[in-house]
């Protein structure tokens, strides 16, 4: 019996050229290289250019993960793009990008679940096209998550930045087997009673404004580790897979800390998890196609290649898929 997967044919990343290192904070913030480094891992970010806007951020990532695909914005009838740092309250992101790229007219939507928003945008295409509503689609993680911050706040101001990562998904048949490519599993979750934990204190509909990004740090590292486990481990039994068997664990870039104590929780062996947190910071719904596309470009990744994908963000949020590349 042959089933229909979301296979993945092109990857692309973006990072603006403003690289803005902990030494740069410390100028203007109470904080230092070695506080940042040891309590994050974090030694530099990357920062929008006040002209650039999360769309463009999108574009550019969208456009490096077509070409990768050897595809144009033509061939593409949805996008999805993960964020919640729009340029504008509406339209959406998407069809920012869907003006900006050229493509078609189709179907073209946001998804907000903040860091763990690129888990559910593939989710969510995952859907349309396995049910036929769709043949290509672009998903995108897109933030410049550093116009939410209040730099009087040192605990987090430091752990953030901007930047975009992009995958096309294709819609093939496989065999319904853990071998067969693309999107094999995943798991989604939200606890709304923990909203307090992570959240941005402004919004259209209560104060009128933007609002700055507030967290309780280490409730929410308790709560990291324990329930990106679960979900991973949910994600992996829903693939038929073992955790043990994945190649590469490509998590949300968060926290190094976080990271390292959700591969030791999974028995997963370090040299097996990818990180970029240090050069990135944690740029949110973009962390994990960022790192992805990074772990390509390095030749660690290769095709064939069984990844588990996580994140956990503001709700809280948090989930995990399992990818054949």
């Amino acid at each position: 019996m042959t089933v229909m997967r979301s296979v993945m044919t092109g990857v692309g990343g973006y990072l603006p050229e403003t690289v803005v290192t902990n030494d740069d904070l410390a100028r203007t913030v109470e904080t230092s290289d070695a506080w940042i480094r040891e309590r994050t891992g974090i030694r530099a970010r990357h920062r929008a250019a006040p002209d650039q806007a999360t769309s463009d951020l999108a574009v550019e990532a969208a456009r490096a993960a077509l070409a990768d695909a050897g595809l144009t914005a033509a061939d593409i009838d949805l996008i999805i793009v993960a964020t919640t740092t729009p340029d504008l309250t509406f339209p959406a992101v998407a069809a920012m990008v869907q003006r900006k790229l050229g493509a078609p007219v189709g179907i073209a939507f946001d998804v907000q679940a903040v860091c763990s928003g690129f888990v559910y945008a593939m989710a969510v295409a995952d859907g349309f096209l396995c049910r036929g509503n769709a043949r290509r689609a672009l998903v995108i993680g897109a933030e410049c998550m550093t116009r939410l911050l209040d730099y009087q706040d040192r605990t987090t101001c430091v752990l953030f930045g901007d930047g975009a990562g992009a995958v096309v998904l294709e819609a093939r048949e496989g065999a319904g087997t853990p071998d067969d490519r693309g999107l094999i599993g995943f798991a989604l979750r939200c606890d709304g009673t923990k909203q307090d934990l992570l959240y941005v204190d402004g919004g259209p509909s209560t104060t009128g404004s933007v609002g700055h990004l507030r967290m309780q740090g280490q409730q929410v590292f308790r709560n990291a580790v324990v329930n990106i486990a679960e979900a991973v481990e949910a994600a992996a039994k829903a693939a038929g897979i073992a955790v043990r068997d994945v190649d590469w664990f490509i998590p949300h870039q968060a926290n190094q800390r976080i990271l390292i104590g959700v591969a030791h929780r999974l028995g997963l062996d370090e040299s097996k998890v990818v990180s970029t947190v240090a050069d990135h910071a944690n740029t949110s719904a973009a962390s994990i196609p960022l790192a992805l596309a990074t772990a390509i470009a390095d030749g660690r990744v290769k095709r064939g290649d069984l990844l588990l994908m996580e994140a956990m963000g503001g709700g809280l949020t948090w989930g995990a898929c399992a990818v054949r590349f």
